[in-house]
């Protein structure tokens, strides 16, 4: 039941000439990794129909990335030990230039046949990149006849290979990036009613703006994790040694009143399961939440809550997901996650409900109990799908955007 529309704000790949083209493309290659080898590969597999369209459409194919935080050039970030598995997954084979700008990368760039596929070295490795320095962009623009960016994940970031690029060349929305841009729109602008958000994690300072937005967008507001014992507490609840932020406490009652003016209800644990312990194997117990004792801490919903939450899930037509319930990574303070999220998956692959999740322990959280797949779309950004649902302007959609009224 995906619904997309025409992304007439930003030009896309249909729009562009690329036959015989250099074309710059910026991708999100950061990902994890396990010495040199890489742990896992899911952004790569996301930008794989995009690098072969521009291939097939006969252009130089100059692949742009990040790894990791390096100060200056550091090895362990190089993207080399990359090659050989984005060559696998193409088929075809990548060559790579051990720079992005300068004499080596011009050279690669030289040697490159339409739709040969080339990998230049970590952009961050020159302090230009990140300062979206002018200089920095006169020599990565040079490489290039055409930029197209297909990295949402970095797309909050105002870099020269995220955001300068756009201003330099005619530039284009990549093919994940037209989805995740479309999905996220029809989210936030055009939505299913009844609407619902999941938010957890720890801390709610982290997400104030976030529950800010949704509670003006949403019809049920659920909050989890740490972020749901400030509320608690708020409420005058007992919630012995948990992770709280007491002194947001006026601000979680504000949100609770403003949501109440906005029509939105917000669901708070009944019940929770805690330990004394935040360990594998400690011994735990279900409480209600007004039974929580002194030395107790809350590591996950109860099941009376989980309960309440997958019958609302069955009346939603809309969800948006950020943040597990408890402390997933360690049984049995991950069943509630799980549960809620094979409800959801089920729900979703029926065709009864629109699924969209973001945020690296969220999907770390639906993997794990193998719900992901049946997602409508599970977003690999963090920072950026955050920011987009907060309703703030991501630099690199914006330069997309300015660049298209140009044209």
């Amino acid at each position: 039941m995906t619904r997309t529309a025409p992304l007439s704000p930003f030009p896309i790949l249909d729009d562009a000439e690329l036959a015989g083209k250099r074309v710059l493309i910026r991708v999100d290659l950061n990902v994890p990794m396990d010495g040199d080898k890489i742990a896992d590969a899911t952004r790569i597999d996301r930008i794989l129909p995009n690098l072969q369209e521009i291939s097939a459409k006969g252009a130089k194919v100059i692949i742009l990335s990040h790894l990791g935080r390096p100060k200056g050039r550091e090895e362990r970030y190089s993207l080399r030990p990359v090659v050989g598995e984005l060559s696998a997954r193409l088929g075809r084979p990548v060559a790579f230039a051990a720079d992005c700008v300068g004499p080596e990368a011009e050279k690669a760039v030289e040697a490159l046949k339409n739709g040969e596929y080339l990998l230049l070295e970590n952009t961050r490795f020159h302090a230009g990149e990140e300062k979206n320095d002018e200089a920095f962009l006169d020599r990565l623009a040079a490489l290039g006849d055409v930029y197209v960016n297909d990295a949402f994940s970095c797309a909050h970031r105002a870099h020269a290979s995220t955001e300068g690029l756009a201003r330099r060349l005619p530039s284009f929305a990549g093919r994940s990036m037209q989805v995740e841009l479309e999905i996220l729109t029809n989210l936030l602008s055009h939505p299913v009613r009844p609407v619902m958000a999941i938010v957890g994690g720890a801390k709610v300072s982290t997400k104030l703006e976030l529950l800010g937005n949704l509670m003006r967008r949403v019809d049920i507001l659920v909050i989890g994790g740490g972020m749901a014992n400030t509320f608690l507490a708020a409420q005058g609840k007992k919630i012995g040694k948990s992770l709280c932020e007491m002194d947001l406490a006026d601000v979680a009652r504000k949100i609770m009143a403003d949501a109440a003016t906005e029509d939105c209800e917000i669901v708070l644990p009944v019940d929770a399961v805690v330990a004394q312990k935040f360990a594998a194997g400690a011994p735990s117990r279900v409480v209600p939440i007004d039974e929580v004792g002194d030395e107790d801490m809350i590591l996950d919903i109860g099941p009376t809550s989980a309960a309440r939450v997958e019958m609302l899930i069955e009346k939603a037509r809309t969800l948006v997901w950020n943040g597990p319930f408890g402390a997933f990574e360690i049984s049995p303070f991950d069943a509630g996650t799980n549960a809620i999220a094979k409800v959801a998956a089920r729900f979703t692959k029926s065709g009864q409900l629109e699924s969209i999740a973001g945020g690296g322990d969220t999907i770390a959280a639906l993997n794990k109990s193998d719900a992901a797949k049946d997602f409508t779309y599970i977003s690999t950004a963090g920072g950026a799908f955050l920011e987009w649902l907060e309703g703030k302007e991501l630099p690199g959609v914006e330069a997309l955007r300015v660049n298209s009224r140009r044209r």
